[in-house]
């Protein structure tokens, strides 16, 4: 009897002590709680207390960031939380072109390039103005006249009613000039048809002076008659064909449908100035 009330007491013993054990393994395990603060967590205040996305603080290192987890006593690890933002979502559509800017300053000029390759042939241009007949270095005229001429006036101009050559228009048909626009030594030459029985009396005129006359009294034969002459005129100068009537009647002869009387000039070498 007594030993079954000992071997009772014993396991009671037992019993108690595993309780006790079993109180007590928080203590061992966790430690005992006290008011004093631990050395290592006396740099941790609230205002130290941060979210797992701010940046670390300034004072602390990136080689003491690994320390932060150890140094926060938590049964888990934190979670690091990165944002994504999907950009494609935010990026809107193309707009419109703006305005031009102001051009800026010229740069320096560059070097010059290379000559580049020839091009194609172009179209033949329009037909200018005419030139002003100063400028031409020629002068040559040939004129006719085809019908007969009675002096009735004590001086009267020959007119020519037929033109062979007229460059540039130098020679004036409705008043019988010739008129120098290019300055130099000129060769004329006039020839006419005299009349049977009547004086034939003419003169090559520059300006108003007489240059050469050219004369044949009256016959009972019509011949040919010719005058030529060399002269060196000045721009502006006038070269033409006088008739000149004295007592008896002066006239050159034709028949209208040939040419007989003809006047011709030529420029041979111009002036130099």
């Amino acid at each position: 009897m007594g030993l079954m009330v000992g071997i009772q007491v014993i396991m009671v013993t037992i019993q108690l002590r595993a309780h006790l054990a079993f109180l007590m393994l928080p203590l061992f395990v966790f430690g005992v709680p006290t008011d004093e603060p631990d050395p290592k967590e006396v740099t941790t205040t609230p205002s130290s207390c941060r979210r797992c996305c701010d940046p670390l603080n300034s004072h602390e290192s990136p080689e003491a960031a690994p320390d932060l987890a150890s140094r926060h006593s938590l049964p888990y690890p934190m979670p690091e939380v990165r944002p994504y933002i999907n950009i494609t979502i935010l990026k809107g559509e193309k707009g419109d072109r703006g305005e031009s800017g102001i051009p800026g300053k010229w740069g320096k000029e560059g070097p010059r390039g290379e000559r580049g390759p020839q091009g194609q042939k172009g179209s033949k241009g329009q037909m200018g103005a005419p030139g002003d007949p100063c400028k031409h270095q020629y002068a040559a005229f040939s004129v006719g006249r085809k019908k007969a001429l009675h002096s009735s006036e004590g001086y009267q101009a020959l007119i020519f009613d037929t033109v062979f050559v007229n460059l540039y228009g130098h020679f004036n048909m409705f008043n019988g000039k010739f008129y120098c626009y290019v300055a130099g030594l000129y060769f004329f030459s006039l020839n006419v048809h005299t009349w049977n029985f009547k004086e034939t009396y003419m003169h090559i005129m520059r300006n108003e002076s007489e240059e050469v006359i050219l004369y044949a009294q009256p016959s009972d034969r019509s011949i040919m008659q010719s005058q030529s002459l060399m002269l060196e005129l000045q721009e502006k100068d006038e070269v033409w064909v006088r008739l000149y009537k004295r007592e008896r009647e002066n006239a050159i002869y034709s028949d209208d449908i040939d040419v007989y009387i003809t006047f011709n000039g030529y420029l041979v070498k111009p002036s130099i100035d």
